[in-house]
């Protein structure tokens, strides 16, 4: 999912057309008030930011994104006016991943957010996810906690490898069923409290760093 934060009606609609006809997921948003509503309920893969915005300018929503543990991992392209230098240095310094000169092309948009997330994409060595002292190997389907081995259910594996390959993101508990047990799941939203329960507890001190998001779901975190 790309979020796209601009004013301008007819280019914010524009920038979603050639997202989704680009195979991406796309939501639009006018303003920065609108944007922090949409990620109470989702954390995208990358934002689409422009800097002259009513209310909370670009770079106000950029620093506010940057200090929230929830969304400072999540990559950000800032759109610049040509001209504005300092707009986009100040932009750079403060953690976006790249920026566009406006008037841009929709393709170079395009181009530019494949970068960006090839670039920052989880990080997998040798077919591995790492977190600090926990291990995923994909290929050989086993989990270690300081180098032990940690057996898990296909449920519980299935959903440490969704939290590695996004960490950072907040999933609440019917994205969850979602995504684990699919849309012809019948059952309760506990279900995904008992297994993250019994995950944790099978991760031993590297189970901290699932956490609970109150009132939302859970998320994965790099720190303890």
């Amino acid at each position: 999912m790309i979020y796209c934060v601009e004013d301008d009606q007819s280019i914010r609609e524009l920038m979603l057309y050639t997202l989704r006809s680009s195979k991406f997921q796309a939501e639009g948003f006018g303003d920065g008030a609108a944007l922090f509503q949409a990620l109470e309920r989702h954390v995208p893969e990358m934002i689409v930011l422009d800097i002259m915005l009513p209310g909370m300018d670009g770079i106000e929503i950029l620093g506010r994104l940057k200090a929230d543990a929830a969304t400072a991992r999540v990559p950000v392209i800032m759109a610049t006016a040509k001209g504005t230098e300092y707009d986009k240095v100040m932009g750079l310094d403060m953690g976006a991943d790249d920026y566009l000169v406006k008037p841009f092309g929709m393709m170079e948009m395009v181009s530019r957010i494949r970068a960006v997330l090839r670039r920052t994409a989880p990080r997998k060595v040798d077919g591995y996810l790492n977190m600090g002292t926990l291990s995923m190997c994909i290929t050989e389907h086993i989990v270690r906690v300081d180098g032990e081995r940690v057996e898990l259910t296909r449920k519980e594996y299935e959903l440490l490898q969704l939290f590695l390959e996004h960490p950072g993101q907040v999933f609440s508990r019917d994205q969850l069923l979602q995504s684990i047990w699919g849309t012809d799941f019948v059952g309760e939203s506990r279900t995904v409290d008992v297994h993250i329960g019994t995950l944790r507890t099978k991760l031993g001190s590297a189970g901290g760093h699932i956490r609970t998001v109150r009132g939302v779901g859970y998320r994965m975190e790099r720190t303890l």
